[in-house]
């Protein structure tokens, strides 16, 4: 075999090589995606705390100083006969949920609110609510602000 031959050989190797590369991957990726949002129907969306602001609280113990300003939004399976609410009061499952937020991110020590323990923090977060509300009723949580001081 001639050297230009060989090299030919090398380069649609390497092309097919990537190909199937960039193939497989681009499927693992899609699967996953696909697997997280089309297993459930739109979920209900609730806002923890000041409409603006979100919660603010007092971490790391009464004379630590330390404050946590932290936007939630908690995406909760749709129930069926849960009746539209009435009025400015908010129903007894957003105040479960709210009071047990504030439980669980006052409760934790200040290395947990590391940017790189934030799944962590919303997994705990996650688990603490569907306990209380029983089940799993909780899709997901969404952390839109976060400000630590």
């Amino acid at each position: 075999m001639s050297m230009m031959t060989i090299i030919i050989l090398i380069v649609v190797g390497l092309i097919l090589a990537g190909g199937i590369s960039y193939l497989i991957a681009t499927r693992v990726v899609s699967d996953k995606t696909v697997e997280k949002s089309a297993l459930h129907e739109p979920g209900h969306f609730i806002k923890l705390g000041d409409a603006k602001d979100g919660l603010i609280l007092n971490i790391g113990g009464v004379n630590s100083g330390r404050y946590l300003k932290i936007g939630l939004i908690v995406e909760l399976k749709p129930e069926k006969k849960t009746a539209q609410k009435e009025g400015k009061l908010p129903s007894p499952e957003e105040i479960k949920i709210l009071d047990t937020a504030v439980y669980v991110l006052r409760s934790q020590k200040i290395e947990d609110f590391d940017p790189a323990k934030q799944d962590q923090l919303k997994e705990v977060l996650k688990n603490e609510i569907n306990t209380v509300l029983g089940g799993e009723r909780v899709y997901d949580i969404y952390i839109t602000n976060f400000v630590l001081q």
